[in-house]
């Protein structure tokens, strides 16, 4: 049996870090596209999200949930539409995949399931930043920043917490690397 190095305890924190702020970003993804229903806004008198389109009626006193061909006489075509969606929710779905190859190559100490882990962190990231950009873009003329709910909120700091657990996990090997190069000279 060969015996291998212990785990300093700093890079134990390190990973456990990685792993508390993965599951926080997973979390606030939920929130937002399924308790939240995608909705970036949720006024009685307005509701713009991922799946609603509903605009305050003056004449019927009431808000008016618009669908396709509707939208699209609005300025929201479908297919940009259905890329927003693809994005943000294709990011909740690569960031539930996270969690796994973290673990199993810290169980097997293997990069290659550790880049696994980057990658699907990388394009997570890039999915929800893409998706609720387009969104946004098409749907600036209605939203103000003030207007933003909690969905939002929980979109924009998923957002940065993937793009922080990327660069955590990205130079995480370089530094399990320098360690191992270390220890084979003495």
């Amino acid at each position: 049996m060969m015996n291998l190095p212990r785990p300093r305890r700093g890079d134990q924190l390190l990973f456990l870090g990685i792993m508390v702020l993965t599951v926080l970003a997973i979390f606030l993804l939920f929130y937002a596209l399924l308790w939240q229903a995608g909705d970036l806004i949720n006024l009685p008198n307005l509701r713009i999200g991922f799946y609603n389109f509903c605009l305050w009626n003056e004449r019927a006193g009431r808000l008016q949930c618009h669908q396709f061909p509707e939208l699209e006489s609005l300025g929201l075509p479908w297919g940009t539409l259905a890329l927003a969606r693809l994005g943000v929710y294709g990011a909740l779905v690569l960031t539930l995949f996270v969690p796994l190859p973290l673990l199993l190559a810290r169980c097997h100490r293997s990069e290659g399931e550790w880049h696994l882990a980057v990658c699907f962190l990388a394009m997570a990231s890039m999915l929800l930043a893409g998706g609720l950009g387009l969104f946004l873009t098409y749907t600036w003329k209605w939203i103000t920043i003030s207007l933003l709910g909690p969905g939002f909120l929980a979109l924009a700091a998923a957002q940065a917490l993937l793009v922080l657990l990327l660069m955590a996990t990205f130079m995480f090997p370089q530094k399990a690397e320098d360690d191992k190069s270390k220890q084979k000279r003495h």
